[in-house]
């Protein structure tokens, strides 16, 4: 937990104001059992009304300010909670941007989505506890054992003799359900992954009449989470009333032995009443104080969570955050690969092998092989989603490691396999590349990705409202839509990876004319279709990483069997 402390300097002011508004209203309520004493060994005693209301009086106004002063506490509890949260989810945020394909790789959505939302909110409700309680109850509890004594010595070893005791059950049981909250944790990590796989692909289930089978593997991981949660909170549970039982025998104690003190004359009937009230008063502390130790603990846990994301660091490293000088020079090639070897972490086998090759400025290459071959691995190498294991990657004769990540990537417009968009308005859309990107630059890369039929017919045009996933459009329109958006702001180099799977052979078509006629970047073309990458400049053939043909269609139809296969399994 001390890790995450650098998030709370901002809110010093909040953390000394709650405890201290805290320390006031506990003043207040350890002095009232004392008055209430008075009232009736006096007011009571003698009948006296007018002691009786007077001091009713002042108890009551310290009720009120007592709850004055604990609303503000409460006020600024939550002010340092709530902000602290806000600073780590923020941090944690902007740290998880800077994660490379590798590290999304590693911990997964789900679990980053629940570190970030359910861990960080326990992290929250533990500073808000922990500011509000705890000064209060060992205030309470040292408040109320001090004034016992004051009343009576002896009676008081009663309280002395029973914190002990409390205090080494609530150690126990928070040594037993610590790792129990961390299993817990796991659980439902495992919970929000099937949700989110099931949610995402709802389609895909009821299509394949799956969903009883995704029905009992929810279940499973639904009930590893309740026999967690149900282990960890009957053990929990067990602390109220074996800490309860312990103070209802010392409330017993305290009337057998008082009574008796009582009947001899040396304590009276108000301070056995005191007694009772700081009794009580200890027994509500200590539960307290279990609470907020279970919340600390549960807080812990989460907090090792965050942490973990926090100390990870991007394989990835930008080792040049200003814009470097390009010299263009037609000589050199846009992009150059040079005894480049791939693999995707140490144990893997590599995804690509010793490649070689020179993409000159202007050129249009394809690349093709079968599934697994390495083609989204290489073009991933480009803007440095990953690090090639051997060998380097360079643009512009710059290798793309002396590259800032925003050079590097202005200069590319990337379409991925999956075409996603983002919940806004489709000019919000396409204006990621150049935010400042005008309707008639829009309208341009709409024609060209073969977008302008449907987007001429949505309603407000431009101004259409996107849902989340861009779920409202087909799969083809949401292609195309994708390769505008890499079109607007005309990158140097387009990178199409497989973006053309969900269209029909005749859009293809048509899309690949006017990219060729009206788009002057150099282009990658990455598919599994022989007939989107024949027209290219160069193709080049990959089968399990390795580089079996470069060249054009008609001299890979004769010289590289794996090409012509592909081919003819096409057309044929």
């Amino acid at each position: 937990m001390k890790k995450l402390f650098r998030f709370f300097k901002n809110y010093k002011k909040e953390m000394i104001i709650s405890p201290l508004f805290k320390i006031f209203e506990t003043v207040s309520e350890i002095v009232i059992p004392l008055l209430v004493a008075q009232m009736i060994d006096v007011g009571v005693a003698n009948h006296d009304a007018n002691f009786i209301i007077i001091y009713g009086c002042i108890v009551i106004a310290l009720y009120i300010v007592g709850i004055v002063f604990a609303i503000i506490s409460q006020k600024y509890s939550a002010r340092a909670a709530t902000g602290i949260s806000y600073e780590i989810r923020k941090n944690m945020y902007e740290h998880i941007n800077t994660f490379s394909h590798q590290e999304l790789d590693k911990f997964g959505t789900a679990t980053l989505n629940n570190r970030m939302t359910h861990d960080v909110s326990r992290v929250e409700q533990a500073i808000g506890k922990f500011l509000r309680l705890i000064l209060r109850s060992p205030l309470v509890l040292i408040g109320a054992i001090v004034s016992a004594m004051i009343i009576d010595l002896k009676l008081s070893v009663i309280f002395i003799a029973i914190t002990p005791v409390i205090v080494a059950i609530v150690f126990f049981t928070l040594k037993i359900t610590d790792p129990l909250y961390n299993k817990a944790q796991k659980s439902l990590d495992k919970v929000s992954e099937i949700t989110r796989e099931n949610l995402q692909g709802v389609r895909v289930v009821r299509a394949f009449n799956k969903q009883s089978d995704e029905e009992r593997r929810f279940t499973v991981a639904s009930k590893n989470l309740r026999k967690a949660g149900i282990k960890v909170t009957n053990i929990s549970s067990l602390l109220s009333p074996i800490t309860t039982a312990v103070i209802n025998f010392s409330i017993i104690a305290i009337m057998w032995f008082g009574g008796l003190q009582v009947n001899s004359g040396s304590l009276t009937q108000g301070e056995i009443v005191a007694f009772v009230n700081y009794m009580t008063q200890i027994s509500t502390a200590l539960i307290t104080v279990a609470n907020l130790i279970i919340s600390l603990i549960k807080a812990q846990t989460c907090a090792k969570r965050i942490n973990e994301v926090f100390e990870t660091k991007p394989s990835i490293i930008e080792t040049n955050s200003t814009p470097i000088e390009i010299s263009y020079d037609l000589d050199t090639p846009k992009i150059e690969f040079q005894n480049v070897s791939f693999a995707y972490n140490s144990d893997a086998k590599y995804a690509i092998k010793n490649l070689n090759l020179k993409i000159m400025p202007g050129e249009t290459i394809g690349i093709i092989g079968g599934t697994g071959s390495g083609k989204s691995s290489l073009i991933n190498l480009i803007p440095r989603f990953y690090d090639a294991s051997q060998g380097a990657v360079f643009v512009d004769g710059v290798n793309v490691k002396n590259y800032s990540f925003h050079q590097l990537r202005s200069k590319i417009g990337l379409v991925p396999q999956k075409a996603v968009l983002f919940k806004g308005s489709l000019k919000d859309n396409l204006r990621w590349r150049k935010q400042d990107a005008s309707l008639e630059e829009m309208a341009k890369a709409v024609k060209i990705s073969q977008s302008e039929d449907f987007v001429n017919e949505l309603e407000g045009k431009f101004d259409f409202k996107v849902q989340s996933g861009g779920k409202n459009f087909s799969g083809g329109q949401r292609q195309r839509l994708t390769i505008a958006r890499a079109l607007v702001g005309e990158p140097e180099i387009l990178i199409l990876d497989d973006s053309a799977s969900a269209l029909d052979f005749a859009t293809d078509a048509a899309l690949r004319k006017a990219i060729k006629e009206n788009v002057k970047s150099t282009i990658i073309l990455v598919s599994q279709r022989a007939g989107t990458v024949r027209n290219a400049d160069k193709i080049v053939v990959l089968e399990n990483g390795n580089v079996v043909g470069i060249g054009k269609h008609k001299e890979l139809l004769e010289n590289c069997p794996v090409y012509k296969e592909i081919y003819d399994s096409q057309t044929k």
